[in-house]
């Protein structure tokens, strides 16, 4: 999160609410919660604002374009060029997601791929990147637990990890 402000149970709460009901307009998430609508409607726009709410493209998974396989690359970078190997990564449409890592490796790729040949291809045009020294590719076999921050705003929220409205 981008913002200065750290959310607040409030926040939380209206996070939930979303999580449960992506689509839900401001005037339901006001009445499920027991808020004005000015309110919810502030808060999310603050939200979105500071960087707290992700983009819809999250939601958008690999598989459904195409794209099954996973595999996490990490990689050895000369630092001096760090910001030209970023870029270069970036333009790798496959390459979803980019960590600068401390310890002996330096970045770890999230690629998506079409089968292992793409894979083998992807992580080809990894390496062939000026400035990326070694690279290491493993494939993820399942995912075993997936992506979620609900655990943490019902903790922000306080509601002792009941789900939101009840």
């Amino acid at each position: 999160m981008n913002s200065e402000r750290a959310l607040d149970a409030t926040d939380a709460r209206i996070l939930l609410a979303l999580t449960a009901q992506p689509r839900a307009t401001v005037v339901a998430l006001a009445e499920q919660l027991g808020l004005s609508r000015n309110t919810v409607q502030t808060r999310v726009a603050r939200m979105e604002q500071g960087g707290a709410l992700a983009s819809f493209e999250r939601r958008i998974t690999p598989n459904a374009l195409g794209h099954p396989l996973t595999a996490f690359v990490t990689a050895q970078v000369d630092q001096h060029r760090l910001a030209e190997v970023s870029e270069a990564l970036a333009g790798i449409d496959e390459v979803v997601e980019v960590f600068g890592l401390s310890g002996e490796t330096d970045l770890l790729v999230r690629v998506v791929a079409a089968d292992a040949e793409d894979l083998y291809r992807v992580a080809g045009r990894i390496l062939a990147v000026p400035g990326i020294e070694r690279t290491t590719t493993a494939l993820a076999m399942r995912e075993l637990v997936p992506h979620r921050l609900t655990p943490l705003l019902r903790r922000a929220a306080g509601d002792g990890g009941r789900p939101p409205g009840r």
